[in-house]
């Protein structure tokens, strides 16, 4: 089943249920109106959006409109939770080597994981206003899911069960404020300004194969002004699943449903894969010729992030976006 949230001038959009090829779309009001209200009571009203779901497919809606990405709010555009792991490990040892700082063990055993703002994402196809270029402008090809409640202290076995929906996440970082944000040894707040995610949730079920449970064995494309920046794969060289990263954000409190929790930025050991962020591209660079080449974004660039299945069809509808200069409310 594929989800979305249509704007409509208040806080919460419109929750409608999207077609396969994201070509249709229908509000399902006498269900329910917005994503929130569903994932609050997931068990029973999941059904019943299903069942609209294949009507759709089938042409068989009355009220089914054209589906235009560019009307999406995020899925879920405020959410009472957002916290995001750091699951590719081998991306937060790449960006400690090159400034020469071991990394701890426990980082292979123990997630990473910050706690993000959650009141007021973007969405998928809104600009990134930024107040400054000065700031380290970098987007974040990422993915996540969408939970329902989750007790405190769930393993990652019962965690998986709690798993309801999946999208992609753009998790816009401002580089050059992390280290002076790090150094207080309090964590990210003003680094982190609002993210987006992909015009579409869908359930795990629409992965078919690419999803086991724990993984999606797809990879994720990113183009940086029309131009190929990196694919790597989501499957490969995760340290940490998903159902490990929500029993973690569980460990010591619950999840109330409508949760989300995310990967990290995608990274895989094969560098020909290319990138999933500047920051990692810049790293690279640091280790092999001193210093970076590449910059970080500056007003007017654009980042697109989706992911393909096998057949090369969209499955999210992808994250588009242009960095603009804030200029005040």
């Amino acid at each position: 089943m594929k989800l979305a949230t249509l704007k409509n001038n208040t806080r919460d959009g419109q929750l409608v249920v999207v077609s396969r090829d994201l070509s249709k779309a229908v509000a399902v009001t006498n269900i329910a109106n917005t994503m929130q209200q569903a994932i609050d009571d997931w068990a029973t009203i999941s059904p019943k959006l299903e069942a609209v779901y294949a009507q759709l497919n089938d042409g068989a809606v009355e009220g089914a409109v054209d589906f235009d990405e560019a009307h999406c709010e995020s899925p879920l555009p405020r959410a009472y939770q957002w916290a995001d792991g750091s699951a590719y490990v081998n991306h937060v040892e790449l960006v400690r080597k090159a400034r020469n700082a071991e990394m701890p063990e426990t980082f292979w055993t123990d997630p990473l994981m910050y706690q993000g703002g959650s009141d007021a994402f973007i969405g998928p196809r809104d600009d990134i206003p930024v107040a400054s270029e000065d700031f380290g402008i970098d987007f974040e090809s990422e993915v996540a899911v969408i939970t329902d409640d989750v007790p405190m202290g769930a393993s990652p076995e019962q965690a998986e069960s709690h798993i309801k929906l999946l999208m992609l996440v753009n998790d816009v970082s401002l580089r050059n404020l992390i280290p002076g944000e790090l150094a207080k040894g309090f964590g990210f707040f003003s680094s982190k300004p609002s993210s987006a995610f992909s015009p579409v949730a869908v359930t795990p079920d629409e992965l078919g194969d690419a999803w086991n449970g724990k993984k999606i064995h797809l990879p994720l494309t990113t183009h940086l002004n029309d131009e190929l920046f990196g694919q790597p794969n989501c499957g490969v060289d995760m340290t940490f699943d998903f159902p490990t990263i929500v029993a973690h954000a569980a460990k010591t409190r619950p999840l109330s449903a409508g949760a989300i929790v995310g990967s990290g930025t995608i990274s895989n050991y094969d560098r020909s894969a290319g990138s999933s962020c500047l920051a990692e591209k810049r790293m690279l660079e640091i280790i092999a010729d001193g210093k970076p080449s590449t910059s970080f974004m500056q007003f007017g660039d654009k980042v697109r992030i989706e992911m393909f299945d096998e057949e090369g069809n969209t499955i999210f509808g992808s994250i588009d976006q242009t960095v603009v200069e804030y200029k005040g409310a």
